[in-house]
Parts: C-alpha cells; sequence; structure tokens
C-alpha cells in the first residue's frame, strides 16, 4: 500500500486547510485509517482516525469541532478539512493505513499556520 499525502501549505490562523491522502496498491486490505501529526521538537500525535467503512471517528481533544476526517473508499482516498487553524497546528501531517498484517505511513505534508 502507498500512501501520498497532499493540501498543506501555509495558512494564516483561522483559516482552513484540506488534506488528502490518495491510496494506491492493495487497498482492498485497508482497515481503519488516520491522520496523525509531528511539530518540530516533539512526537508524532493522533489528529482523527476513521474506520474502514466510515461510521465511526475519532478526534484529538485539540481538534475536536474544528476538523473532520471523511474517506472515499470508492476513490481510495481520506481527506481531513481543517478549519479555524491556529498556530498550534502547525506540524507535518501524515496518513496512516492500517491493513491486518501492518500499518503504513505516507511522507507527510507540511501544514503552517501564521499568527
Amino acid at each position: 500500500v502507498r500512501l501520498v499525502e497532499s493540501g498543506g501549505g501555509l495558512v494564516q490562523a483561522g483559516g482552513s486547510l484540506r488534506l488528502s491522502c490518495a491510496a494506491s496498491g492493495s487497498t482492498y486490505n485497508i482497515n481503519a485509517m488516520g491522520w496523525y501529526r509531528q511539530a518540530p521538537g516533539k512526537q508524532r500525535e493522533l489528529v482523527a482516525t476513521i474506520t474502514s467503512g466510515g461510521g465511526r471517528t475519532n478526534y484529538a481533544d485539540s481538534v475536536k469541532g474544528r476538523f473532520t476526517i471523511s474517506r472515499d473508499n470508492a476513490k481510495n482516498t481520506m481527506s481531513l478539512q481543517m478549519n479555524s487553524l491556529k498556530p498550534e497546528d502547525t506540524a507535518v501531517y501524515y496518513c496512516n493505513a492500517f491493513t491486518i498484517a501492518t500499518m503504513y505511513w505516507g511522507q507527510g505534508t507540511q501544514v503552517t499556520v501564521s499568527s
């Protein structure tokens, strides 16, 4: 499974960005997916996850009410709509996919929120 993120960039505080993750390869093996982020000098942390059918989502407390995760299994894509962005949301955002056997990561996309 190969994951490729896109949609990162520079935005002012209060603005919005939409990240996308495109999956290719053995996508039929993918179960849950998620977004993680890593800020400079900090550990990678969970942002949001979504189940295989998209019926259940989970969010970090810091992004609840501002971010929305979604997926389109027909297109093998996952998205993260980020609204009301804050400077503390600045990080490299990674797409993640779980199969029964292993976990896959994308290469990451930089999100920078200026104050």
